[in-house]
């Protein structure tokens, strides 16, 4: 039987890669001025950051609801497809629990929980969407994409703390001390929920290099298939020297994919978030 791969609009895989794979996405929901509108679909990263600095605050993201699904799952069913569905970590939203519902009331539906977000979970996404060109099942696929779910290595540099502070992740006083201090923090998303790691210290550029170099130097157990580097709104100048130290440390890998986030990592993080996301072996 044919198989499907679906994700929801959090993994932000680029619109080449996307086609690329035969891939269908199911967008969030971000809520600004009382509208709701879909991700990526009617409202970009640019809006948002145009909201933020307008009104002071964030906007709000929701969970795709379980009729979205039952819409998608049944045309993708109709058409004698087995499905496999990709979602952000079940610790971030609702949404993988919205989609194993209308799972359960199509049927031939298998819901991934990618206990992650971005191209963590894209990096999932694209296996699965490997296996299914090389003629794999969907069991077969669900199975072997849970698992490797745990050897997603995904975290991002953060140039201000701003965001983070207006999404209530830090507090007033901790957000007053990064900014006075020039500090960067770096998150790490960590058993499906995003954690604080190193924080760095001095101009956003260079702070880049130091975390790519901590986070690759030194290392045998990296799987060189691919690694994304994914951000919000770098210069390309930076997005380059990222590139270049990549290569520097590690030349075999065999793909280095550039995307720019969506509107999640974009309300979380803010602009100028940098992040490397790769597999363990």
């Amino acid at each position: 039987m044919k198989v499907k791969i679906i994700s929801d609009s959090t993994c932000d895989l680029s619109k080449e890669l996307i086609e690329k794979y035969n891939i269908s996405i199911v967008p969030l929901y971000v809520v600004m001025n009382d509208k709701t509108m879909r991700d990526g679909l009617e409202v970009t990263p640019e809006d948002i950051y145009e909201y933020v600095d307008k009104n002071g605050k964030l906007p709000s993201t929701s969970a795709v609801n379980i009729e979205d699904y039952i819409e998608i799952f049944k045309y993708w069913h109709e058409q004698g497809y087995e499905i496999v569905h990709f979602d952000i970590s079940s610790e971030f939203s609702s949404t993988y629990r919205n989609a194993c519902m209308a799972a359960e009331e199509v049927g031939g539906v298998y819901v991934v929980d990618s206990r992650n977000l971005s191209t963590g979970q894209g990096l999932v996404v694209m296996h699965g969407a490997e296996m299914a060109q090389s003629g794999k099942s969907a069991k077969e696929i669900f199975e072997k994409c849970t698992a490797l779910t745990s050897k997603i290595e995904a975290s991002f540099v953060v140039d201000s703390i701003d965001y983070l502070y207006k999404g209530g992740r830090c507090s007033a006083l901790a957000a007053f001390g990064a900014n006075l201090l020039k500090l960067k923090p770096c998150i790490e998303v960590k058993d499906g929920k995003m954690s604080p790691g190193k924080k760095y210290r001095g101009n956003i550029s260079r702070v880049m290099l130091s975390y790519v170099e901590e986070r690759l130097k030194g290392r045998n157990d990296i799987d060189k298939s691919r690694i994304f580097i994914t951000h919000t709104k770098c210069s390309d100048e930076d997005v380059k020297a990222v590139k270049q130290k990549i290569l520097e440390i590690c030349p075999d890998f065999k793909e280095i994919l550039e995307t720019t986030a969506g509107c999640t990592v974009t309300t979380h993080c803010g602009p100028n978030t940098l992040g490397i996301l790769f597999i363990r072996k």
